[in-house]
């Protein structure tokens, strides 16, 4: 496990994410990248979520979302970390979909919300960063 973990719903993500694990590695934060979707193999992602928390590790998990923006809010809903969720801008509402559905994350599921896309995805890296340093 590494201080920080970016979770993407899809290898498609990848592209997305490479950026900002690159920014990571400048900076100095150890990174694990993973993908678990929270509709094609929710059971794989919850047992790995199990074994983050066990390890104590982890600090800060990044999860990306595209449309439904489901995983960020099952992240946050399986474990006890900061979570820092960004939304993709992909589909027919280039991520406003998925940025409204991180941010109304109902009461005890804290999300934390960056901007759609890019952007959003290396201040998610900087963010973490200010995490790690409390």
């Amino acid at each position: 496990m590494k201080d920080v973990v970016v979770i993407a719903g899809s290898e498609n993500d990848r592209d997305f994410v490479e950026p900002a694990l690159k920014l990571a590695k400048d900076l100095g934060i150890e990174t694990e990248f993973k993908v678990y979707s929270a509709h094609r193999n929710l059971e794989e992602l919850i047992k790995y979520l199990e074994e983050v928390e066990k390890t104590g590790k982890t600090k800060v998990i990044i999860a990306v979302a595209g449309l439904a923006a489901a995983l960020p809010g099952v992240v946050a809903a399986k474990v006890e970390l900061p979570v820092i969720g960004v939304p993709r801008d992909v589909g027919p509402l280039n991520g406003f979909d998925a940025l409204m559905s991180i941010v109304q994350m109902p009461k005890g599921v804290p999300v934390a919300t960056m901007a759609i896309g890019k952007h959003g995805m290396l201040n998610a890296i900087h963010f973490a960063k200010r995490i790690l340093n409390l």
